[in-house]
């Protein structure tokens, strides 16, 4: 039973190996923000501090320029991390090497020069799974030569080692729990699309039995009333022009075929009162509705329940000791604004109730169109803003919010 185990045991980690080997870096990755600018002035300032006030400090030259270049090293540790990691080490490599030529009384270097820890998580955080192989070959080369030129005990090179490796899991942790929120977020995005298609299909399907019912009606009448005709023609072309209308809305919003929503119809404008009625923990709801809202595109009167929907459950969930909740919904010739605002305390400043059912949210409103916002007021509460197309969708251009 082992001799068999152990083959497809070295199976596994080999396919595991090859896709380490083949995952691609992190896209897009930020190539400055105000934290470089911090973290490069705090080095510098502590390179210069210990440079002067330490009298111990071997070839003092070497280790500050060797200093100053790890805390520069670290303005590109995003964009290049496998370049800066094999410059950083590579320079410490020779450092040592040359220790073991030239022994001294204190090892070379500066205290400072601790910053190269920020390229050890840099590089599982945004690096490909080449640079992380590569990289990480380095960083346990390096290591060895220390623990072989300082000679240091087995029980201090394994706590050097789990204090050189620490940065590096704390990396690749932060890189998967961001992945894995984008995935949730991409899914989110999905199903609303798959919804959104849902709705489009039902659309469709009532202007076309409508088209088929005139055409029907139109044959019958052709031969006892043909002036009834032309009415019947104009009726079959407009609902043939609602019908594209719908459609061109349809071939955006599809863009995953195997999407499946469940088969229950959302609500609109209408189903708004009924949804205030309806028992929210106590939390009293003020809605306003003004302007015409009865000619509403399918979609997008869809869109303003479900706005306000998710906007009114995250309310009851996360605001603080809310009293109300205001609801505005005001129909305009080419546009529907729907605004939701509570007056709860947010519970942790700069915190965001903007979760997974916005994003979805926000899909659904970037396809017809318009455009969400969510976010604290300035004073107290919380605040969704949406703008919707009133008029007809094929003659809105969706804007792409990637």
């Amino acid at each position: 039973m082992p001799i068999r185990v152990l083959p497809r045991l070295g199976t596994v980690i080999r396919d595991e190996l090859r896709t380490l080997w083949a995952e691609p870096s992190v896209p897009n990755p930020p190539v400055r923000v105000w934290r470089d600018w911090v973290l490069l002035a705090g080095g510098l300032t502590a390179t210069a501090l210990e440079a002067v006030l330490r009298e111990d400090v071997v070839w003092r030259p070497i280790a500050v320029l060797l200093s100053i270049g790890l805390c520069v090293a670290t303005m590109w540790r995003r964009t290049h991390p496998l370049a800066m990691v094999t410059l950083a080490f590579g320079s410490t490599i020779v450092l040592t090497l040359a220790e073991l030529l030239a022994p001294q009384d204190e090892p070379a270097g500066l205290y400072s020069g601790l910053v190269i820890l920020v390229l050890v998580y840099a590089l599982p955080r945004w690096g490909s799974g080449r640079d992380i192989a590569l990289g990480s070959a380095i960083l346990i080369a390096t290591f060895a030569l220390g623990v072989f030129a300082d000679d240091v005990p087995a029980t201090d090179g394994l706590a050097g080692f789990v204090f050189l490796t620490f940065p590096a899991v704390l990396g690749a942790s932060v890189r998967f729990w961001s992945t894995s929120r984008s995935r949730e977020l991409e899914r989110m995005r999905s199903r609303e699309r798959a919804e959104l298609a849902r709705e489009l299909h039902d659309t469709v399907a009532h202007h076309v039995s409508a088209i088929v019912i005139r055409a029907q009606a139109g044959r019958v009448l052709a031969g006892a009333d043909p002036a009834s005709v032309i009415e019947t023609l104009e009726g079959i072309e407009e609902e043939g022009a609602r019908t594209l209308e719908t459609m061109r809305a349809m071939v955006v919003a599809l863009r995953d075929s195997d999407a499946r929503a469940e088969l229950a119809p959302l609500g609109g404008v209408a189903d708004l009162e009924r949804l205030t009625r309806t028992p929210n923990a106590g939390l009293p709801i003020t809605l306003q509705l003004a302007g015409p809202l009865d000619d509403l595109p399918p979609a997008v009167d869809a869109a303003v329940y479900r706005i306000v929907q998710e906007s009114v459950t995250n309310a009851i969930r996360h605001a603080v000791e809310p009293t109300e909740v205001l609801i505005r919904v005001t129909g305009e010739s080419d546009r529907v604004r729907v605004t939701i605002r509570d007056d709860g305390v947010v519970a942790t400043r700069g915190a965001s109730r903007d979760g997974y059912g916005l994003a979805g949210l926000h899909e659904r409103v970037t396809l017809l169109g318009g455009a969400l916002n969510a976010g604290p007021c300035p004073d107290l509460g919380w605040l969704v803003e949406a703008e919707l197309p009133h008029g007809r969708l094929d003659r809105v251009h969706p804007r792409t919010h990637r």
